[in-house]
């Protein structure tokens, strides 16, 4: 027979474990940090290829990415698309079409695009060569959990 007391001692010991893997699964503040290009590798994809430098949450962002791709002749990493995060593409090399208002828009090195939360974007390799842009996205605090 299972007494108040044992019962009680059950509840606490399950919620000191879910706690303790909650804690264990939350990530750690990204802080002041340097990325040496040469150390992030470069994973080929079937598009081309992708560097990934970081994905964390900040002292004021429920989280940060940065990646940097690039899509070969003809290539689009992935079909028109939105998300409740934000995210700036700045355009290193080559000549690429940004889906934008419904438009698509040629852009070429330098450019820089904004794809605003929740809103239709894309984007393609138009050019002859390869075309590498970098992805700085951003979530607000709780726009992880808006759909």
């Amino acid at each position: 027979m299972i007494t108040r007391r044992d019962f009680l001692i059950a509840v606490a010991a399950s919620a000191l474990t879910a706690c303790a893997t909650v804690a264990y699964q939350q990530k750690a503040i990204l802080g002041p940090s340097i990325f040496d290009w040469n150390s992030i590798p470069a994973h080929k994809t079937d598009v081309g290829e992708v560097r990934s430098f970081f994905r964390a949450p900040t002292a004021t962002l429920d989280e940060l990415e940065l990646h940097v791709t690039t899509l070969n002749p003809g290539q689009s990493p992935h079909p028109p698309h939105k998300h409740a995060n934000e995210e700036l593409v700045i355009i290193k090399e080559g000549s690429v079409e940004a889906l934008e208002n419904g438009e698509w828009r040629r852009v070429g090195p330098g450019s820089v695009i904004f794809n605003a939360s929740n809103q239709l974007h894309g984007l393609r390799n138009v050019g002859d060569g390869p075309a590498t842009y970098h992805v700085i996205s951003w979530s607000s605090p709780g726009a992880l959990t808006k759909k």
